[in-house]
């Protein structure tokens, strides 16, 4: 198939490709506090993760941030979820929702931020990016073998995130 079957039109609404990745390990669960100097999300509690680049496919870019992040490689990541964000502009934002297991507890710190295992009976007591306090149970039943869960973020009049997450 030639690229210009493709219909990759401009006119058409188009989304930025990033990756969100969460590793547990027994009853915990790797987060990045997003460093202060950040312009999005500083002093935050996040997943790791990132753009995906040129050139790359969807699992090769999660496990690019991964170790760029953190020093892991290795890891068997699954999908677990897709979300799309509807920025009220062109282009939107299209997240791949990535999970795995890790017995690893040794992290390389990263300039994006602080990485702490934290026990996932107080995770939901920490200054979390958001959408994790609707998105982290969604991730957290995930399996292997589970299906996808696909969820749309959109905003109100006021710019507050409406969280949908389809059934």
């Amino acid at each position: 198939m030639p690229i210009s079957d493709q219909d990759h039109s401009t006119l058409r609404y188009t989304l930025i490709p990033r990756t969100l990745i969460f590793l547990t390990c027994e009853d915990r669960i790797l987060l990045i506090k997003g460093a202060p100097h950040k312009r999005l999300w500083a002093n935050l509690y996040n997943g790791i993760g990132g753009h995906v680049e040129r050139g790359e496919d969807l699992l090769t870019a999660a496990k690019r941030e991964l170790r760029e992040e953190t020093g892991l490689s290795d890891i068997e990541l699954w999908l677990c979820g897709t979300i799309t964000i509807d920025t009220n502009d062109n282009p939107g934002i299209g997240i791949f929702v990535y999970r795995g297991e890790c017995m690893v507890e040794d992290l390389q710190e990263s300039i994006e931020g602080t990485l702490a295992w934290i026990l996932l009976n107080q995770v939901f007591s920490l200054p979390l990016v958001e959408d994790l306090y609707q998105l982290l149970p969604k991730v957290l039943k995930t399996s292997k073998n589970s299906p996808n869960f696909s969820a749309l973020y959109t905003y109100d009049e006021d710019e507050q995130l409406i969280v949908r997450f389809s059934d």
